[in-house]
């Protein structure tokens, strides 16, 4: 195979960036892109010159591959429509609705030969490579992950669990390479009445403390991961590329005539972070998995670990959930 002929199901705003790079990524042919609505389908074919596609079996007879990028709901059922039609997938995360789902779509690719990767597209974010490059044989004693937006643009189809922190609930298991021991979650309810705002605290036997923070009701898009380890202190910015490394720490008050003030040095590394899309390096790796008939990075079994780890944390909001209607006034 010189070529693969892809398409992409669905058409929204997640559809969208990938028909973009899929129109000018090297060693795919874009053939078309398939939606529910015909209004949002035929826009995107008119966009992109390709053909729309009502349904998906349609589809899925002119293509080697396909990127899954339609509601969550929707993508148990859509993805085992592609292996049964033995069509490589991208699904975007989270892998499935349930759990359950995810075990049986697990267990398909695995009997399968076929490449079925999952879109949690912050492991191919520069930012992230390098971090974790620079941690390998460090002692990491605690993590912190901050992924904030605000309401509008969010996917309201399902909590800020399954939105947001979800990628860095992979992130931590890539880091750390298991499940943590424990899970305390605490939620707010805000707008749309579902779970927007969440703090949660895992803790493993033996290893670093982590608290991830996600939320869709801030107004500033943040995506930060602090990592203080016994050797560095770092602070990536997922968003804007770039890590901060602090070594060799001191502090020390100074009087002057009109009090104290107190002063601290270090050294600082700004690490140099390629300005590479996430994105466009995940579907350059997902097709470069077809081609070169090797395993992806983030596969199927990957995204059920992440499904599980966001359950537990979802539990956990259950028992330690506040609405906002109840929330003090300052």
């Amino acid at each position: 195979m010189e070529q693969v002929k892809i398409g992409v199901i669905g058409a929204g705003r997640m559809g969208q960036r990938h028909c973009r790079i899929y129109s000018n990524l090297r060693g795919t042919q874009f053939v078309g892109i398939c939606d529910a609505s015909l209004e949002a389908g035929e826009r995107v074919s008119r966009q992109y010159g390709v053909p729309f596609y009502k349904e998906v079996d349609d589809l899925l007879k002119q293509v080697d591959a396909v990127s899954l990028a339609a509601p969550t709901p929707l993508h148990f059922e859509l993805a085992m429509r592609c292996l049964a039609q033995n069509v490589h997938v991208l699904i975007e995360k989270p892998i499935t609705e349930t759990v359950a789902q995810a075990e049986r779509l697990t267990q398909s690719a695995q009997a399968s030969n076929l490449v079925i990767s999952v879109g949690n597209i912050e492991r191919f974010n520069p930012t992230y490579i390098e971090l974790k490059s620079v941690l390998e044989g460090l002692t990491i004693l605690a993590i912190n992950v901050r992924r904030l937006s605000p309401y509008a643009g969010s996917n309201t189809d399902v909590d800020v669990i399954l939105d947001l922190m979800i990628h860095d609930i992979d992130l931590v298991l890539d880091l750390i390479g298991q499940e943590p021991a424990s899970v305390a979650a605490y939620g707010l309810t805000a707008p749309g009445g579902n779970t927007d705002h969440v703090i949660a605290h895992l803790t493993y036997e033996v290893g670093p403390l982590v608290t991830l923070t996600a939320s869709r009701v801030t107004e500033q898009k943040v995506r930060s991961i602090e990592v203080t380890a016994r050797e560095v202190y770092l602070e990536g910015d997922l968003l804007n590329k770039s890590i901060d490394a602090h070594r060799s720490a001191s502090g020390e008050y100074l009087n002057y005539k009109r009090g104290v003030k107190y002063r601290q040095e270090s050294i600082v590394e700004r690490i140099h972070v390629p300005n590479f899309e996430p994105l466009f390096l995940e579907l350059q790796h997902f097709v470069e998995c077809i081609l070169e008939s090797k395993p992806s990075l983030v596969p199927a079994n990957d995204g059920l670990k992440a499904l599980r780890l966001a359950k537990r944390v979802q539990d956990s909001v259950s028992e330690h959930l506040v609405e906002v209607k109840n929330a003090v006034p300052v």
